[in-house]
């Protein structure tokens, strides 16, 4: 039931973020529901990936460039779907940004709700 409510959330997030922010476009609730479950099966799979083959220039950076991986991720999603798109890298940045932070909120309130 947690991963359920999760998707349904981080799908309305992905509106969201269509709403704040002009570089991000999202058709419908039916894409970004789909474009939800791509940007996390990229972030299961793909993601640790990166993050080991880019671990000296995420040494050298500080860890900031995990927030290129990110938008990466936020991007590819992008370039593999039709009802959602992303106007170029920067947007792709801006997005995640954006996206990461609501996902943290949604997180944090489905820890509480379901730890009882």
């Amino acid at each position: 039931m947690k991963i359920f409510a999760k998707w349904l959330l981080s799908a309305a997030a992905l509106l969201a973020v269509a709403n704040l922010y002009s570089g991000v476009q999202v058709k419908s609730f039916s894409a970004a529901l789909i474009a939800a479950l791509v940007i996390g099966l990229f972030n299961a799979l793909l993601r640790p990936i990166l993050v080991v083959l880019t671990l000296p220039v995420t040494v050298v950076t500080l860890g900031l460039f995990l927030f290129v991986i990110n938008a990466l991720m936020f991007w590819s999603a992008a370039g593999v779907l039709d009802g959602f798109h992303v106007q170029g890298f920067a947007g792709a940045l801006i997005g995640s940004l954006i996206y990461s932070a609501l996902c943290i909120v949604i997180d944090s309130a489905l820890n509480r709700v379901f730890s009882k």
